[in-house]
């Protein structure tokens, strides 16, 4: 039987590759159509590379479901083993403790999120003077290089922030609150900063509002409670679908939903159906499936071939969902890809 040259195999999946990449680094559609993959078992491997994600979300979340995914679909192309750990909640000491764990076993390659630099920087450059090879992705773009990794996938949140408060400005707002639902992930700090800058800059002002990831019910009610205390709110910023699932609650249940504005970050079918009916302006979408697929396709190529890309970040995102185009993307969300 004719065996295909390895050599030539390599080429055209880098070829793939870097024709992902160059559409992701020239800014994403707002509704580009991807293919789902199949629902099937996990392919057995079959080339001897073995990658350890480590992220700090959950593959319950509604969010992390979709990195997810796009980890699973490439170990499947690629034909590698993956592993996909996370802590049960936000919990940095606990993710540490899973990459020191993950260096300990020796993988061929180590893909994370860096939510915290400062609790998991130490970890993470460990991994690198035992030589192995680290992408990073989703947080993390702006401390990736100095900590060694080899390339970062996912969006700069700063900029992401800045263009949401440029959005949500030119719609009118002038009094705004931005809910976070993990203070401390600096990620979603830089997210608040860069909606609040951007809303300064036009004459507006915003507080940020602390909600608790894990409890839908009470972030409702303290959304409603600062609703009430300065009626004067006019926009909401959420920064991802469990804050904006509670958001979308408290403004319904005071009558306000459809007038006071509301956008988020990242998507579910429930954010997706908000903006498409009008209740939400608009969702920022930073194309997770990329960012659980990119790393696993660039470090198998590394591992096998020393392919490496230039770009330090490479961008999935910002790009943003609005009424035109959310139904597009409906389908894709249900399908798991987006």
């Amino acid at each position: 039987m004719y065996r295909t040259p390895k050599w030539y195999a390599l080429g055209l999946v880098a070829s793939m590759v870097l024709g992902m990449i160059i559409v992701a680094c020239m800014g994403p559609a707002p509704a580009p159509v991807e293919t789902a993959p199949e629902a099937a078992p996990a392919t057995q491997a079959t080339r001897d590379v073995r990658i350890v994600v480590v992220s700090h979300g959950q593959a319950s979340d509604p969010f992390w479901s979709v990195v997810k995914n796009g980890v699973d679909a490439a170990a499947r192309d690629m034909g590698v083993t993956v592993e996909y750990q996370a802590p049960g909640a936000f919990d940095m000491v606990a993710m540490r403790q899973l990459i020191d764990a993950a260096v300990a076993s020796n993988p061929d390659g180590l893909v994370v999120s860096i939510p915290d630099p400062d609790a998991l920087g130490d970890s993470i450059r460990a991994a690198v003077a035992a030589g192995i090879p680290v992408i990073s992705m989703n947080s993390g773009s702006d401390v990736a290089k100095e900590l060694g990794v080899l390339n970062h996938v996912g969006q700069t949140e700063y900029e992401a922030g800045f263009g949401g408060g440029e959005r949500m400005a030119a719609a009118g707002a002038t009094n705004a609150i931005c809910v976070n639902q993990e203070v401390g992930n600096v990620a979603l700090d830089l997210r608040c900063q860069g909606f609040t800058d951007a809303m300064t800059a036009a004459g507006a002002t915003v507080k940020v509002l602390a909600v608790e990831l894990a409890d839908p019910v009470d972030a409702q009610q303290r959304i409603a409670a600062a609703l009430t205390a300065n009626p004067d709110v006019d926009s909401i910023l959420t920064l991802g679908p469990t804050g904006a699932a509670p958001a979308l609650a408290a403004l319904e249940d005071s009558g306000h939903l459809g007038e006071i504005l509301l956008g988020t970050f990242d998507l579910s079918p429930e954010v997706l159906e908000a903006v498409r009916d009008g209740n939400m302006l608009f969702a920022i979408d930073q194309q997770q499936y990329l960012q659980g697929y990119l790393p696993v396709v660039l470090l198998t190529l590394y591992t096998e071939n020393l392919n490496t890309v230039a770009n330090d970040v490479i961008m999935t995102g910002p790009g943003f969902v609005v009424a035109d185009t959310a139904a597009r993307v409906i389908d894709l969300s249900a399908a798991g890809t987006r």
